[in-house]
């Protein structure tokens, strides 16, 4: 679900509207390569962005877009928040919906990003920001696992999400995992910014002698599919493809189909007792569930929580900040009756299906209906799914044999070190989940449960 992700990052002022349209070009310069592309972007972090103005040909809707924003240097200007520029590295040539974009690893004093440059004909159409790939440079221990590229089938849109088995060396077989995504269109690390948790999750696993499956998110493949559907739940968005891969993973050489599970993150942590009733009417079922970073309340209630935290770590809320969080608040007090909604209607980037299935979704009794192992993990620095959330979840099912919840100290959302108070800034590092969690989650995997 690309709606919480990009809400959260609207408050750094790091997301500039994409805005495309194949409207007339004026007559100016033209970006017809990566070097253009890095020359444009190196004038507008300079000194003058100004100095765009009328000189490089924009679409009509982008123009539009600049004016409002009182030209090239207002919409540098809400830049801002990520600090000084300390680097722009090279550009290099990508396609987004159909249009010639160009990425640019950039790093700022308070975070790196890359930023993608979309064009139309030359014509500079939009501007938006991405997780930084500039530092990326970790491989996979080819020493310990295999890595095979599997893609998952996706009937309901004839197509096919690639992805990744991590499968230990041996002749097995071996227990497994599959791997589901928190909110948005994320790939199959689960990349934020800087940091790669499922890629993290997926290695360290892997070399204790767990086999491990991770896919990109269907939201990530097809997001223009899944934009236009305004009958899309969360079934669509993460449960139909987790229940499809433990049945792809159990079809797998050297892997055992009594001993697969499936480990849920943040949103996929949710969705992962709804997982568990699907899966109950397949061929295969999984042994096991791990939830990590879940919440039991209401998507809108954490929208609010999150907003009203990362607003009080500001130094200073602008009115535009104010204005922003004031409309969003008032789109969600849509939701306090979601039948009322038409199925065409939105509320923060989501169409009425979408709140409705989730507003019905009794999260704490399909959980307390899951007979397998469980292991819910939290990190008591998180403040998208917070101590609050853990203390419902003890509440609910801390007495239940088949349940086992832990908190860690010091660790974040993605279960890498921080402080609640350093916000967004945690995805700015480059760091890696904790290894006692990944420790964690392998002995559970490893000493417990076998699918019946």
């Amino acid at each position: 679900m690309k709606r919480m992700k990009k809400l959260l990052a609207a408050l750094l002022a790091a997301v500039l509207a994409l805005t495309v349209s194949a409207a007339a070009e004026q007559e100016a310069r033209k970006i017809e390569n990566a070097a253009d592309a890095e020359e444009w972007l190196g004038i507008f972090l300079g000194e003058a962005p100004e100095t765009l103005d009328g000189v490089w040909a924009m679409t009509a809707q982008m123009q539009s877009a600049a004016d409002r924003m009182g030209g090239m240097k207002g919409l540098a200007a809400s830049l801002s928040a990520l600090g000084a520029v300390q680097e722009i590295g090279a550009a290099y040539e990508e396609e987004i919906q159909g249009y010639r974009a160009f990425r640019i690893p950039c790093v700022f004093s308070a975070m790196p990003l890359d930023l993608v440059l979309v064009t139309d004909q030359g014509a500079v159409a939009g501007l938006s920001t991405a997780p930084y790939t500039g530092g990326d440079k970790r491989e996979e221990d080819s020493a310990a696992f295999d890595s095979i590229e599997l893609a998952l089938p996706v009937p309901a849109l004839q197509g096919e999400l690639p992805g990744t088995l991590l499968i230990p060396k041996g002749e097995g077989p071996f227990p497994a995992v599959v791997l589901v995504q928190g909110s948005g269109p994320s790939d199959r690390d689960e990349t934020v910014m800087n940091l790669k948790p499922f890629r993290d999750l997926a290695e360290g696993l892997a070399v204790q002698g767990v086999a491990v499956y991770r896919f990109d998110k269907r939201t990530y493949v097809y997001g223009e599919e899944m934009a236009a559907d305004t009958q899309g739940t969360l079934v669509d968005e993460s449960i139909e493809d987790a229940v499809n891969a433990v049945q792809l993973l159990a079809r797998q050489d050297r892997i055992d189909p009594a001993r697969i599970w499936v480990l849920g993150h943040s949103l996929g942590g949710n969705a992962v007792p709804a997982i568990a009733r699907s899966l109950r009417e397949q061929p295969v079922d999984a042994c096991g569930f791990i939830l990590m970073a879940a919440s039991p309340r209401p998507l809108d209630v954490l929208i609010r929580e999150q907003y009203d935290f990362l607003y009080s770590l500001l130094p200073e809320v602008t009115p535009e900040l104010q204005a922003e969080k004031d409309a969003l608040f008032a789109e969600l007090d849509r939701l306090q009756d979601p039948d009322a909604l038409a199925d065409d209607e939105t509320v923060a980037g989501a169409y009425a299906p979408y709140w409705k299935w989730l507003a019905a979704y009794d999260i704490l009794q399909a959980a307390q209906e899951i007979s397998q192992p469980c292991l819910l993990l939290q990190g008591e620095e998180d403040y998208q799914a917070t101590m609050e959330d853990f203390a419902i979840w003890q509440s609910a099912l801390g007495e239940k044999a088949n349940w086992r919840l832990i908190s860690f100290p010091g660790l974040t959302h993605v279960f890498t070190a921080g402080q609640k108070a350093e916000g967004n800034a945690i995805y700015a590092r480059t760091d890696t989940v904790d290894a006692a969690v990944i420790r964690t989650v392998a002995d559970f995997i490893l000493h417990n449960g076998t699918n019946p």
